[in-house]
C-alpha cells in the first residue's frame, strides 16, 4: 500500500470518527420518566363518569403517503423521503379523516418534528391548526431526536413523536421509557428509543383517566426487547388497575394477534415471532380488536397495515390495538378502511368506551 492510499485511509477514517463524535455530543438522552408540556389553547369541560368516549389511534407514517416503497420498508425500496407535495396532501388527508369521525381523543404515532426527510416540519402544529377548534388539549413525545444521523439514506437531522390529541382537558402527562434493544453509539443514533406516552384527564367526580399511546419496537430475530417492552407495559397497566385507575392505551404494537402468523406469507414471517408477545395483555385486559375477530371469518374488516409493497394491493396483517381496563365497557369497534387506504401504511382503530361511573358511597 502507498503512502498516499495510507494517509488518504487515514484522513477518511478521521472524518467517520469526527462525525461520529459529532453525531454522539448532538444525540438525544431521554431520561427513564418525565414530565412534558401540555399544550391547551381553551378551557375545556373535564370527562363525566359514565359517558361514551370515543377513542382513535393511527401510525400516520409522518405523512408519507402510499406512493413509495421506502429504504427502511420490507419490500427494501429505494425512496428516501416523500414530496412536498405529498406531505401537504397527506396532511389535509389526516386532518379530514379525523374531523369526519371526531373522536374525543386521537392518539397518533409518527409525527414528525425537525426531521429532514419532512423538510422540518412540526406536523404536530400544523395539525392542530386544522383542528383547532375540536381538540383544545395537546401533548407529544418524542421517540427518536437527533440533530445528525450518520447513516446516508437520512444524512440529517431525525424527529418522530408519539401525539394524542384531547377534547376534554388534559391535567399532566409523562414519557416513560421502554426497554430498548441495546444501549450502544449504534443504537442511540440510528434507532428509535421507544416510548409510552401518558396524559392523565381529571373526571368531574374526581380521579382520573390514564390514556397511553405508543409504539413498540420492530421484532429481531434473537433479541428478546419486544417482550421486555411488554413487560414494561403490563407493570404499568398493572399498577393502574392496583390503584384503581381506568385506563387506555392505543398504538402501533408491531405485534401479530393470535393465529395471524401462518397466514402470512414465508417470506414475511421473518419479521415477527411465531408466538406473539401480545398474549401477556390479551391475556388479562380487553382488546380491540380481539383475537376472534382479528382471525375469524370477517378477519379482513380488522386489518390494519399495508405495508409499503408493490405486490400487495390492500392491508394484510392486524398491528394496531386498543386495549383498556376492565372498568370500561366497549360499545362499538372499527378499523377504518374505507376511504383511508392512500393516507398511511396504517389504519385507524376507533372505539366507543363507557367510562366507569363512580364507586356508590
Amino acid at each position: 500500500m502507498t503512502r498516499l492510499l495510507r494517509n488518504i485511509l487515514l484522513i477518511l477514517l478521521l472524518i467517520a470518527v469526527l462525525l461520529w463524535l459529532l453525531a454522539w455530543q448532538a444525540s438525544w438522552r431521554p431520561e427513564p420518566e418525565e414530565a412534558l408540556p401540555v399544550a391547551c389553547t381553551a378551557p375545556a369541560k373535564p370527562l363525566a363518569p359514565g359517558q361514551q368516549l370515543k377513542v382513535m389511534s393511527w401510525n400516520v407514517q409522518y405523512l408519507a403517503g402510499k406512493r413509495y416503497v421506502f429504504w427502511y420498508d420490507e419490500a427494501k425500496g429505494s425512496d428516501r423521503r416523500p414530496t412536498e407535495q405529498d406531505l401537504a396532501v397527506n396532511l389535509d388527508e389526516v386532518a379530514r379523516v379525523i374531523r369526519a369521525e371526531q373522536p374525543d381523543i386521537v392518539l397518533l404515532q409518527e409525527l414528525d418534528n425537525n426531521a429532514k426527510a419532512s423538510d422540518y416540519q412540526d406536523q404536530l402544529a400544523l395539525l392542530r391548526e386544522r383542528l383547532a377548534d375540536l381538540y383544545p388539549c395537546a401533548v407529544q413525545a418524542y421517540q427518536w431526536k437527533a440533530e445528525f444521523v450518520p447513516d446516508w439514506h437520512i444524512a440529517g437531522s431525525v424527529g418522530r413523536t408519539l401525539a394524542t390529541l384531547s377534547r376534554y382537558p388534559i391535567q399532566q402527562a409523562q414519557r416513560i421509557q421502554l426497554p430498548l434493544a441495546s444501549d450502544n453509539l449504534l443504537s442511540r443514533l440510528l434507532q428509535p428509543q421507544q416510548a409510552v406516552l401518558v396524559s392523565y384527564l381529571p373526571l368531574r367526580e374526581g380521579g382520573q383517566l390514564a390514556v397511553l399511546n405508543t409504539q413498540l419496537a420492530q421484532h429481531e430475530p434473537g433479541n428478546d426487547v419486544q417482550a421486555r417492552q411488554i413487560a414494561e407495559l403490563e407493570r404499568l397497566l398493572d399498577q393502574f388497575e392496583r390503584q384503581g385507575t381506568p385506563w387506555l392505551i392505543g398504538g402501533d404494537f408491531n405485534l401479530l394477534p393470535l393465529g395471524q402468523y401462518r397466514r402470512l406469507k414465508p417470506e414475511q414471517r421473518q419479521f415477527y415471532s411465531p408466538d406473539s408477545e401480545l398474549h401477556v395483555l390479551w391475556d388479562k385486559y380487553p382488546m380491540i380488536p380481539g383475537n376472534a375477530e382479528a382471525t375469524g371469518a370477517e378477519r379482513s374488516a380488522w386489518l390494519t397495515h399495508f405495508p409499503n409493497d408493490p405486490q400487495l394491493d390492500g392491508p394484510d396483517r392486524t398491528l394496531d390495538y386498543l386495549l383498556h381496563s376492565p372498568k370500561l365497557r366497549r360499545v362499538s369497534a372499527q378499523v377504518l378502511q374505507q376511504d383511508t387506504l392512500e393516507i398511511s401504511d396504517h389504519l385507524p382503530v376507533t372505539a366507543r368506551l363507557l367510562l366507569p361511573m363512580p364507586p356508590e358511597s
